[in-house]
């Protein structure tokens, strides 16, 4: 069948994506052939996009989508076509009305689950569940400091961590994302560009800082993320939203009190099949427990992924991008 993919040829900025028409033929052994139905964007898109993550190119792009079975290659068993199936994380190029993937990478999604969810949430809320249950260890009563609070997956952990009883501390670059967190569950919110921020939060933990700091933003949080630590505390540096952390010395952890920092990826914390199938079991639980509501604050068509890139990196968007197939 002919299908639609997105590309780049170079690195660059949103006009380096291009789209190509391709000739999908039938799936290979352990292979299965779906069409799209939606697609999620994600940072780490942007990413790979612009060089960040250099890739070999030329590259396809994305990283997310939901759609339908229409055919399996030889030896997959565990589906077949009609099947509702969600991908996320693995090989690269979801940008596309249809693609062929390995069986191993997709999983079902479960009947109660539209595609529109699907790819709204499976990465950002496969991230969430290993940043909040796996990367750091936080009990109730904790304070947490919670950067990007309004976006896609702030929101999702905000909430997260607020059921699990901890005392968030969000920021976030506007009031009008400071009023999004507070309804996520935030106990306290804080304008990330207010040169206070450090103190405010010490202020908040009667000057202890918080033991754990979650820092989707990169570069431009690096010095607050350190300054609102408590003493060995724990940065867990999971995104680059505002360019990479680099250069960092070892004397400025412990210049801040001794502190931790992890740089954790999706891969690492869903590396095995048992590890996907119980971290994303989980995520469908505390959506339909309705601990944790998903916000879908825009949708794009497919073919105008490229200005939907332009409004992420602008911080323009509030909770998770769809784009529609």
């Amino acid at each position: 069948m002919k299908a639609r993919q997105a590309y780049i040829a170079a690195h660059g900025g949103p006009d380096a994506i291009q789209w190509k028409e391709v000739d999908l033929p039938a799936p290979g052994p352990g292979q299965v052939l779906v069409e799209n139905r939606a697609v999620g964007l994600n940072f780490i898109d942007t990413y790979h996009r612009s060089g960040l993550y250099a890739l070999p190119l030329p590259a396809d792009l994305g990283s997310e989508s939901a759609g339908v079975v229409l055919a399996v290659g030889e030896g997959v068993t565990a589906l077949k076509p009609g099947d509702r199936v969600g991908h996320s994380g693995g090989t690269r190029g979801d940008y596309a009305t249809a693609r062929i993937l390995p069986a191993a990478e997709l999983f079902d999604l479960p009947p109660d689950v539209d595609f529109t969810t699907a790819a709204a949430v499976m990465l950002k809320g496969a991230t969430t569940e290993f940043l909040a249950e796996r990367a750091a260890t936080l009990i109730p009563g904790d304070h947490a400091l919670v950067h990007a609070a309004a976006g896609g997956v702030g929101q999702l952990l905000v909430q997260w961590l607020t059921a699990k009883g901890v005392h968030v501390i969000a920021t976030a670059s506007s009031n009008a994302k400071l009023a999004i967190a507070r309804q996520c569950g935030a106990a306290h919110t804080l304008l990330t560009q207010d040169p206070e921020l450090p103190a405010k939060v010490r202020a908040l933990t009667e000057g202890a800082g918080v033991p754990v700091v979650y820092d989707g933003v990169g570069a431009a949080t690096w010095e607050v993320s350190l300054k609102c630590a408590a003493r060995r505390g724990l940065i867990v540096s999971y995104g680059n939203a505002s360019g990479a952390v680099t250069g960092v010395a070892l004397g400025q952890l412990t210049a801040n009190g001794s502190l931790f920092v992890t740089r954790p990826t999706m891969g690492d914390y869903y590396a095995t099949p048992e590890e996907r199938a119980a971290g994303m079991g989980r995520v469908w639980s505390m959506l339909r427990s309705g601990q944790v509501k998903l916000t879908i604050g825009q949708t794009f068509p497919l073919e105008q992924v490229a200005e939907a890139h332009r409004a992420l990196e602008a911080r323009e968007t509030v909770g998770s991008t769809v784009l529609t197939v």
